[in-house]
């Protein structure tokens, strides 16, 4: 993530990289405070727990993303364009974490989400917010299209999410095979879900 070298930034940027290249249950507080160099009463001090942790982390991690996302989505550049270079962002984005750490990581909020759904209400709130987040971005390229006459009219809110959930599904691919080209051509399948014409 990179942030300032507070104790608390450092724990949050920890946090965020171990969960999301290992997981939740596999990483201790221990690892996180070993990783940061932080001493474990500081921990304490700024996290009641583990979870708070994560879901302070994710938020953290969203607070300095959005800016890009508000540039991916800007309502100065075309609809369709906005898409297209969402798909290209996603493949830019896990290739260079590929790079970084020898594996496909897929989607940090994703992981966690699926992981602990059934056991941590704090990060299963927290990950449907990012995901309904990122629908929000979908949802509103979707109606400029609409309104451009590039699209015809169409349930948005649920093209947003499947969409999405397309998305998602081949970032576990990716994750899952480790196989970042599967990433590589999202934007035709998109395209044809919302009946806009496939780029060349």
């Amino acid at each position: 993530m990179g942030r300032t070298s507070d104790a608390k930034g450092k724990l949050l940027d920890v946090a965020f990289d171990l969960i999301w290249q290992q997981s939740y249950g596999a990483v201790s507080v221990d690892d996180i405070c070993d990783r940061a160099q932080v001493k474990k009463g500081s921990f304490y001090h700024f996290f009641p727990s583990k979870s708070d942790l994560a879901v302070a982390a994710y938020e953290e991690h969203w607070q300095q993303s959005r800016p890009r996302y508000d540039s991916l989505f800007s309502p100065q550049t075309p609809p369709l364009e906005r898409l297209e270079n969402y798909c290209k962002r996603v493949y830019a984005g896990q290739k260079e974490k590929l790079e970084k750490t020898g594996r496909v990581l897929g989607c940090p909020f994703a992981c966690a989400g699926s992981e602990l759904s059934t056991q941590d209400e704090k990060i299963r709130v927290k990950s449907k917010e990012m995901f309904d987040r990122m629908c929000k971005y979908i949802e509103s390229t979707l109606v400029d299209a609409h309104k451009a006459g590039l699209i015809e009219s169409q349930d948005f809110p649920a093209k947003s999410q499947a969409i999405f959930c397309f998305v998602l599904g081949r970032l576990l691919q990716a994750r899952v095979s480790n196989d970042v080209e599967v990433l590589r051509d999202l934007a035709p399948t998109v395209m044809q879900m919302i009946g806009a014409q496939v780029p060349a």
